[in-house]
Formats: structure tokens, C-alpha cells, sequence
């Protein structure tokens, strides 16, 4: 593999962002730039970081060539301590959950979209509250809680101190969804990602790093990202 057979590098300019940082996606690669910068400095960091960019690219498609591509017949979400168990049948609604059961029922129709659809209809009641007690414990207080489906953030946070955060969240273990919302409620003090921002996301996660590597590093399921 060579420079030339990666995608076409999609550049943003940031005024919040102070270096340049290039973003390696299953399907594209991201480099977000300070607005002060020159593209010829931008040209330069792209060529020093080619063998980095050809590497990783590369790892990111043997990576999707490995996945599951089936559909799960079990879920595991966050705040849930039992799996839901999923049976794909003929049935007039998209999908009906028994939570009593722990059962969830997906018609099979459009199997992988009525999945979806559920993930999103249980994040956006569930973390709007669980976010809701993280800020409750850490008497970091938000404006608004908006579910998204973003391809590159896990959550944000606007200068009124609304917080959006990605539904895929319900498919990592709580303390993952957590560190989140810790996160993002974080910038609600510091708007940036300076040393005091992060001393207050540890004063409420101490293994924040930890987590934070775990959020970067695990891949979504297949059928969740196409």
C-alpha cells in the first residue's frame, strides 16, 4: 500500500482546536486544523504522518474485514445488568420490547434499520437521565440533553451548557457511558481541554484514562456503523 491509495483527506478548520490532529475512520480520514494554520503546515504534518496514516488505515480495513457481519441474537446494554435476548420474526410493529423478559422482538422485514431504531428510542429515554444523575452527583449542571447519532463524537457540549450525546453509548458498559457524561458535564466549567478541564473529569472518574482508551480502541458492531 502506498500514499496514494488512501481516501481523500477531509480537512476541517477549528477555532477551539490548538494542533493538528488527523482522525482515522473506517471509511474516511479526518484532519481538524487550528484556523491560524497555513496549508502548507497542514501539507507538511499530512507527510509526516504518512507511514502513521498508511498503518492505521490499513489495520482499520483488515479490522472491518473481521467483523461479525451477522446481527446479534443478544444485547448488552448499559444500565442493564441481564443481556436481552433478540428474535427476528414476521410482526406488523418494527420492534416491541419486553423489558420484564428481557426480550426483544425485531421484525424482519428491515432486521438491521428496526434494530437501529430501537438503540435510538432507548438511548434517547435513557441517558437524558442517566446523564441527569451524573450531573446531579457531580453538581455539574447542563442545559438541554439531545441524542445523536454522530460518526465522529461521542458527545458535546455548547457555551449554554447543552450536551449532546451519541446513542450508539447504550452498547459500551456503564462506566464507559459514564466517563461521557462526566466528560461532557466537565465542559460545562472549562470549555476547553486544558490541565484543569481533566482535573475535573478525574475528580469524578479516576480511571478516566482507562476509559477513555476503551472508548477509542472498541470498535461498534458492524451492523451499527453501516
Amino acid at each position: 500500500m502506498n500514499f496514494s491509495d488512501l481516501p481523500e483527506i477531509q480537512i476541517t478548520r477549528n477555532v477551539r482546536s490548538k494542533h493538528l490532529r488527523l482522525r482515522v475512520e473506517p471509511n474516511k480520514i479526518r484532519l481538524t486544523a487550528p484556523v491560524f494554520c497555513t496549508s502548507g503546515q497542514i501539507q507538511s504534518f499530512i507527510q509526516l504522518s504518512e507511514q502513521w496514516l498508511l498503518k492505521t488505515w490499513q489495520q482499520q480495513q483488515q479490522n472491518i474485514k473481521n467483523q461479525d457481519r451477522t446481527l446479534p441474537n443478544t444485547l448488552q446494554l448499559f444500565n442493564l445488568q441481564n443481556s436481552i435476548t433478540i428474535i427476528y420474526h414476521t410482526q406488523q410493529p418494527n420492534f416491541i420490547f419486553d423489558d420484564q423478559n428481557s426480550q426483544l422482538l425485531i421484525s424482519d422485514r428491515q432486521p438491521t434499520q428496526y434494530l437501529k431504531n430501537f438503540l435510538i428510542a432507548y438511548a434517547k429515554h435513557h441517558l437524558p437521565l442517566y446523564l441527569e444523575e451524573i450531573s446531579q452527583e457531580s453538581n455539574l449542571n447542563f442545559g438541554k440533553c439531545t441524542i445523536r447519532q454522530p460518526k465522529t463524537r461521542w458527545g458535546s457540549c455548547t457555551s449554554k451548557h447543552d450536551i449532546m450525546l451519541n446513542s450508539g453509548l447504550v452498547l459500551f458498559p456503564k462506566h464507559i457511558a459514564r466517563y461521557v457524561c462526566v466528560h461532557e458535564l466537565a465542559h460545562t466549567k472549562y470549555f476547553d481541554h486544558g490541565p484543569h478541564f481533566w482535573a475535573e473529569v478525574e475528580k469524578y472518574d479516576q480511571h478516566y484514562l482507562q476509559h477513555r482508551k476503551i472508548l477509542k480502541n472498541t470498535p461498534l458492531p458492524y451492523w451499527w456503523i453501516h
